[in-house]
């Protein structure tokens, strides 16, 4: 199985995301914290595609 492949600049931008969450001051769209890892690394990626770096396709 192969790995999922991201850019330096999108691991980055997904590592700064995540250590918002850890620190607790990591949102959601609706403005409520963000408690579950899951939907933070989803934040993160989702910023990260914005922001046109490269992101690996979604699983079908």
């Amino acid at each position: 199985m192969a790995t999922k492949k991201y850019s330096k600049k999108a691991q980055e931008k997904i590592g700064e995301v995540m250590h918002e969450f850890k620190e607790g001051k990591l949102k959601s769209s609706s403005g409520d914290k963000v408690t579950d890892r899951k939907q933070a690394v989803a934040i993160g990626i989702s910023e990260a595609k914005e922001a046109g770096l490269k992101v690996a396709k979604k699983k079908k």
